[in-house]
């Protein structure tokens, strides 16, 4: 009697469960991406009320896809901004998140002239 039987191929799962060295988020390109467009973008401003919204929205964008040129496998990036105005005050900003410390990463950058502030955070979450 003839065996019927037809092979099956089969898959192996493709999931990664953890990084490789190369594959980890570049906190110093993100650092440096981040200085650069805040000097650029902020350089020589005054603080405008009306305008303030704008620039985070551009600034967050450009960081955003300044690092998304990177090619960052697997990673997605949320990038957050804050442009204040000085006026003697201190100011303390703070970020509370839950998340894997070996994989997912925090880029900060601040600037300031002598009318505003501004920090921003870039987060890579994978």
């Amino acid at each position: 009697m003839a065996d019927h039987r037809t092979k099956r191929n089969v898959a192996e799962n493709t999931y990664q469960t953890s990084l490789t060295y190369k594959e980890k988020f570049p906190v110093g390109k993100v650092k440096t991406i981040i200085s650069e467009v805040l000097e650029s973008r902020l350089a020589n401003q005054t603080y405008q009320s009306d305008q303030s919204s704008s620039w985070t929205r551009e600034i967050s964008d450009e960081v955003k896809n300044r690092i998304k040129q990177l090619k960052l496998n697997r990673y997605k990036v949320v990038v957050q901004t804050l442009i204040g105005e000085k006026r003697g005050q201190g100011v303390r900003f703070g970020t509370r998140s839950f998340w894997d410390p070996n994989t997912d990463f925090a880029a900060s950058e601040t600037f300031s002239n002598e009318n505003l502030f501004a920090v921003v955070v870039a987060y890579g979450v994978w």
